[in-house]
């Protein structure tokens, strides 16, 4: 349903062909402001409004950049060109937009972009490699959503000299406080009485879920970057450099989720 707003605005217009429009939450995920079902409950809760009429009907179609769409009263922007791109997260960055504390942020980074991006998903505080950055919504929503299985691979060093019962476990799952860490595959790169190094691939990114994998088989990372993510590798990129996803990389991974 929808109930118009207070002062006088153009008449609410709606166009049928889906082929031309998109349900609002995903419009709105797809700006980067939050999840699909967040915007279902900024909608619930009168928040959005569409052409001068304030949306609460979950389901509601819009055209992008057509439609005159309001969170809070702010005029959402036209969309703008995808960009897709790379970065050598290092250590000591936040992977958000801002950080409360003052700390450095990962788009401290992306000098001479001029467009809004962030992140797709997190890397830790103390972890370093791949972080792809985006404003396309859909694309990083399908990325980081369990349900679509994406792979991230990692580089993980640990103290001592881990065993071969330990890696199995690792392989079969391990439990953790929010639950099994589902199935992983662990290769051995090397190991002594010092450290051990190993590669890991993961199907879900849970907060720090390798440090904790690793720690429930008695196994301590002291250094952990991200190497690969779906179709994705760090290469040679070096820490602190991006560089722009090129086509066909892009089209891999959409490919990845369904969306190509």
């Amino acid at each position: 349903m929808s109930m118009k707003l207070d002062q006088p605005r153009p008449p609410l217009q709606r166009t049928e062909n889906s082929l031309r429009t998109q349900r609002l939450n995903k419009v709105l995920s797809s700006a980067g402001l939050t999840s699909r079902r967040k915007a279902d409950e900024w909608i619930k809760s009168g928040r959005v409004a569409v052409n001068g009429s304030i949306i609460t009907e979950l389901g509601f179609r819009v055209a992008w950049g057509k439609d005159r769409i309001y969170v809070d009263g702010k005029e959402l922007q036209a969309p703008s060109e995808r960009l897709y791109l790379m970065l050598n997260k290092p250590f000591a960055y936040i992977s958000s937009l801002s950080d409360p504390e003052g700390r450095p942020v990962v788009t401290d980074l992306l000098r001479e972009i001029p467009q809004r991006v962030y992140p797709v998903g997190r890397l830790d505080f103390d972890s370093l490699g791949l972080l792809l950055f985006t404003n396309d919504g859909e694309w990083a929503y399908r990325l980081t959503h369990p349900r679509y299985q994406v792979p991230r691979t990692y580089k993980a060093t640990v103290e001592g000299e881990i065993t071969d019962d330990a890696l199995e476990i690792l392989r079969r799952s391990v439990r953790l406080n929010d639950g099994p860490s589902g199935r992983s595959i662990a290769t051995l790169i090397s190991r002594d009485q010092r450290r051990s190094q190993v590669r890991i691939t993961i199907t879900q990114g849970r907060s720090r879920q390798v440090r904790r994998m690793f720690e429930a088989v008695s196994y301590k990372v002291i250094h952990l970057i991200r190497v690969g993510f779906g179709t994705l590798w760090l290469g040679d990129l070096k820490v602190s450099q991006y560089r722009y996803l090129d086509p066909e990389e892009v089209y891999e991974m959409k490919k990845l989720v369904g969306m190509a």
